[in-house]
């Protein structure tokens, strides 16, 4: 019996130019990442785009890709940041196109829901906290958000776990006015 590659072996040949074993990755991880997409953003159609953004990413840049740390910690940054911008795209659209034709005839559901409103609310609270302190949003992503353990995070920030645990006791408290009612 053949052994089967685990995703990190794959992006290690991917890293190093084998071609196959990219496209194995990608479609290995597709659904992963729509899975984590849907997590940011609470409409399927634009946690698919996002996937699909990050998919690119991971095609365009796997070479960036050291071996240092985890794949999937790797991975995580690219979900973050591509969600993260598509939130931004999805913000700006709607701010430039005129004013709805009938509430009735076209309802959006990422405002239909408690938990789709919670989602936009955090990706609200996190452009906020971006705006007024940027240091605070990779480490409650990774952790909140990514679920990633402390030890993984602080790697991934390139601090150390005590900073780590501060920066996030403070993003939370940062963050939670912001999220009050959910």
């Amino acid at each position: 019996m053949q052994d089967v590659p685990t995703a990190e072996d794959l992006a290690r040949r991917a890293a190093a130019g084998d071609r196959a074993a990219l496209d194995r990755l990608l479609t290995e991880l597709r659904p992963e990442v729509v899975r984590r997409c849907g997590r940011f953003l609470p409409c399927r159609e634009d946690a698919e785009e996002a996937a699909q953004d990050v998919l690119l990413q991971v095609a365009r840049h796997i070479s960036a890709f050291e071996g240092r740390s985890r794949f999937s910690t790797w991975l995580y940054t690219v979900v973050a940041n591509c969600c993260r911008q598509k939130y931004r795209e999805l913000k700006r659209r709607a701010a430039e196109q005129p004013a709805a034709i009938e509430p009735a005839e076209h309802i959006d559901p990422r405002t239909t829901s408690v938990i789709a409103g919670s989602r936009i609310d955090l990706l609200e609270a996190l452009d906020r906290l971006e705006r007024e302190h940027p240091h605070l949003v990779a480490p409650l992503v990774y952790r909140d958000i990514c679920q990633l353990e402390y030890a993984e995070v602080a790697e991934r920030v390139g601090i150390p776990l005590g900073t780590l645990k501060s920066r996030l006791h403070e993003a939370r408290k940062q963050v939670r006015p912001w999220l009050r009612g959910y």
